[in-house]
């Protein structure tokens, strides 16, 4: 005897779930119009899709900076989608603001701490599974980090395609505004540290590395590479260290480790993180 699988019954699944009005009279058919077996069949039908698009780029998506009330605390999320399509999309949009939401909640130490904290009902890595059953697209959790600090200011770039969570290592009056301003200049000029000291080791010496190769390819002595390769160094620092850098809103080049000390001579970034889109 066939089931007869009502149009209510599809609408309230498709609301329950989000799913396509025809995977989901196809799920409640498979189930025998169970609608648990329905939702559960929806799932398995995410993690097919899941499997098959694993290879698919997901450079789309939505990047989401959140802090606590106290603004101590702070976390970035970034959920990759394969469309700008589904990016803008406002549901898509809410379901990315649950994950950091949970994610601010409990503050996981790690991407795949985040993965197995629970998402009402189930794990935020069994709903992107789902989710991927939903929209039809690869849909991952990309990356994540936190910081906690004194004071922790958020910002999120136009359109969710990049944000940042700054941490500062006092709170004074004039952090909520020169704070965004630092915030952004993060999003802007991609430092890769806080300061030199802070540079991974590694990365150092590639660059003395390379300056020096640079030299000696230019005909300079040898002697003189390893002077060479220090002042480019210095160089490296100041573009790609976040208190070395030239404030972008400074009219006299003042640094960002100048305009804070300008405001506190205590005052200083202690951390962050930075996430973009690509």
């Amino acid at each position: 005897m066939s089931i007869v699988i009502s149009a209510s019954d599809v609408k309230r699944l498709r609301d329950e779930t989000g799913a396509g009005m025809m995977d989901c009279k196809k799920a409640l058919t498979e189930s025998n119009g169970d609608f648990e077996g329905a939702i559960e069949f929806l799932r398995k039908l995410g993690q097919k899709l899941n499997d098959k698009r694993a290879d698919r780029e997901a450079l789309e998506g939505v990047v989401l900076a959140l802090t606590t009330p106290d603004n101590q605390k702070g976390i970035v999320v970034r959920v990759g989608c394969e469309t700008d399509f589904v990016a803008k999309n406002e549901d898509f949009v809410s379901f990315v603001n649950s994950i950091a939401q949970v994610a601010l909640q409990n503050l996981p130490a790690t991407k795949e701490d985040l993965l197995k904290l629970q998402l009402t009902d189930i794990t935020v890595g069994e709903a992107l599974v789902e989710k991927t059953g939903v929209i039809g697209e690869k849909i991952e959790l990309s990356s994540y980090g936190k910081v906690e600090a004194a004071y922790v200011l958020p910002y999120i770039h136009m359109g969710n395609k990049a944000a940042v969570a700054v941490g500062f290592n006092k709170v004074v009056d004039a952090l909520p505004t020169t704070g965004k301003d630092i915030a952004m200049q993060i999003a802007a000029m991609h430092p890769i540290a806080v300061d030199k000291d802070q540079v991974d080791a590694t990365v150092v010496e590639k660059e003395i590395e390379i300056a020096k190769e640079i030299a000696r390819n230019e005909g300079k002595a040898e002697e003189l590479l390893e002077k060479i390769a220090l002042g480019k160094l210095n160089a490296f620092y100041k573009e790609r260290t976040l208190l070395n850098q030239e404030f972008v809103k400074a009219n006299n080049k003042e640094t960002v480790k100048q305009i804070l000390q300008s405001i506190d001579k205590e005052l200083t970034v202690t951390s962050f993180v930075h996430f973009a889109l690509g």
